[in-house]
């Protein structure tokens, strides 16, 4: 199923030039990776802060959005300017995690919020990235299947928060979260069929 991760490639055109600008300025991959964790814990915390709603939440789609640059940015760094380690391997997969965790579950203190929706999105939200993960441990390649990878989860929550923003409320948003809840077990599925896939084939 189509994915917005399909068309990173065309993103990281756009990228590079810039991407070899902080290469030569001895930037690495995992100061980006780490740089990227930081910025969600930051916001993800002051999502939290009662006195700043709901303003705060045009914060997520800018920080989805640089969350996303910066994701391209330190796997070019690591692929095309011989930074790739084991150490940025597993910050790299830990990183988007973590941060996924901390700019998603704020959404739960949102007056017309289910708690147990988002958090269930949350654990969904990793399992479905442990699933991407765990296919390289059976011999196929990591898998970044749809319909609701990590870009099309930053899509939906970024949109969301535009709307949070702009005084949107009401029950619908628990059919929202429902809908995600679905198809991130649509996704969970589908990674790991076409691994299984990959590696009969």
């Amino acid at each position: 199923m189509a994915s917005i991760y399909d068309i990173k490639p065309a993103f990281q055109n756009l990228l590079r030039p810039g991407v070899r600008c902080l290469a030569e300025r001895g930037v690495t991959a995992n100061q980006i990776t780490l740089a990227a964790l930081g910025l969600s814990l930051l916001v993800g915390a002051a999502l939290f802060y009662p006195g700043w709603q709901p303003g705060i939440y045009w914060a997520v789609p800018l920080t989805m959005l640089l969350r996303m640059a910066l994701n391209a940015i330190d796997g070019m760094l690591a692929r095309e300017h011989g930074m790739q380690s084991a150490l940025g391997g597993i910050l790299n997969e830990l990183c988007d995690v973590v941060s996924d965790a901390a700019l998603y579950l704020p959404f739960a203190l949102l007056p017309d919020a289910n708690l147990w929706l988002v958090v269930g999105i949350v654990i969904a939200a990793i399992i479905s990235e442990m699933a991407g993960v765990v296919a390289v441990q059976i011999g196929a390649s990591r898998r970044y299947d749809g319909p609701m990878g990590k870009s099309d989860r930053a899509f939906v929550f970024g949109a969301l928060a535009v709307g949070v923003a702009a005084g949107w409320s009401g029950a619908w948003i628990n059919w929202l979260f429902a809908a995600l809840l679905l198809l991130l077990a649509v996704t969970i599925l589908n990674r790991c069929r076409r691994a299984l896939a990959e590696v009969h084939a």
